[in-house]
């Protein structure tokens, strides 16, 4: 039997510098592994090398959202079918060792066994785009809370000459009075010390919101064009469409239904029935992100749509608990998201026109 006769799936256990690739065939056996550098050229032989052994049924491949992401957008637009696998659990790797060779022999055998069975993210579309915006907002929002409680603490252990001028003043007030000071005095002294750091943290503050203005002015506009009829429901805003669109990916059609989508957020119910107690339990897995995501929904919807104001209190009539109620319609919520995802996939030539 020739090489071109055979099917082989490949395996990669990807890196920094180097991804391991490692083939067997259909009945598991190790053909051969071999290690291939970070750049086009590198992935250009890992593809080669992969076709010589036979027939590529499938790739699996740890971290493609991270060290793989770009080796996993070239095999996927050479036609290679790619599979996600997750890293292996304690006790595999206890008993089977870790180097690179055997992850990547076990990323090829996850998937021949099916227990990898996951279509990775795309990572080349709007979404990709949204998500990039949305983490710089995120550190930006960080930095600018923690400055703003540097600031209050500062002013709350200052010596009286500089506590008093800044008591009882809002916090736009507060930031523009310290941002636009002169300190003077003697650096030895404490106090010119506190109004020049209190200073240096206002700028900060001022720098850091302009960011989070300039991020979410970009992100706005990119979330309606990539999920319009998503944004037009109740209690849905665009920092939350933001995140559900980045658990979905640029391509949601790998979700095979509503029910995965809601698995993916953590808001599948999770039995917890014993006797004859007949109950569920919140999901603690899944996308945290996500989760909280649809919980901000149901706190808003819970306040102003009357719809789910009438839900809550006939359930809570029915002897419901509180966080139980939450728990369902955390459900509802991800099922009436899933039904008005983007299905089909913008491009990034789509996005170049529009932006």
């Amino acid at each position: 039997m020739t090489a071109n006769e055979i099917a082989v799936i490949g395996g990669i256990d990807s890196h920094t510098d180097f991804h391991q690739l490692g083939i067997i065939d259909t009945v598991g056996r190790h053909l051969a592994t071999e290690s291939f550098e970070t750049t086009p050229r590198g992935y250009q032989r890992l593809l080669e090398w992969l076709c010589s052994h036979g027939e590529v049924l499938a790739v699996g491949m740890e971290g493609t959202g991270s060290y793989g992401a770009e080796i996993a957008r070239f095999l996927r637009g050479n036609g290679i079918p790619l599979i996600e696998v997750d890293r292996p659990d304690r006790r595999a790797r206890r008993a089977n060792g870790k180097s690179d060779p055997v992850d990547a022999y076990a990323a090829a055998t996850a998937v021949l066994s099916g227990r990898a069975k996951g279509t990775p993210k795309s990572r080349d579309g709007i979404v990709e785009a949204i998500r990039a915006l949305r983490i710089v907002r995120k550190s930006a929002v960080k930095g600018r809370t923690q400055a703003i409680n540097q600031i209050r603490t500062l002013i709350i252990s200052a010596p009286s000459e500089v506590r008093d001028k800044l008591r009882g003043l809002r916090l736009k007030e507060l930031i523009d009075t310290l941002a636009r000071s002169r300190p003077t005095g003697d650096p030895a002294d404490p106090a010119f010390t506190i109004k020049t750091v209190l200073k240096r943290l206002a700028r900060r503050y001022q720098m850091l919101d302009e960011e989070v203005r300039d991020a979410s002015a970009q992100i706005g506009p990119l979330v309606t064009q990539a999920a319009p009829k998503l944004v037009a429901l109740p209690g849905i805003g665009p920092e939350t469409v933001g995140q559900l669109l980045i658990t979905a990916g640029d391509n949601p059609e790998r979700l095979r239904s509503e029910a995965s989508f809601a698995q993916l957020c953590a808001a599948s119910p999770v039995p917890a029935s014993s006797d004859r107690t007949n109950r569920h339990r919140l999901n603690r897995g899944g996308d945290r992100q996500a989760n909280a995501a649809l919980y901000t929904i149901v706190l808003v919807r819970m306040k102003y749509d009357q719809r789910t104001q009438e839900y809550v209190a006939r359930r809570t009539a029915e002897g419901l608990a509180k966080r139980d109620i939450i728990r369902c319609l955390k459900r509802f919520v991800a099922r009436e998201v899933y039904r008005h995802l983007p299905h089909l996939q913008i491009t990034r030539e789509q996005l170049t026109t529009a932006t």
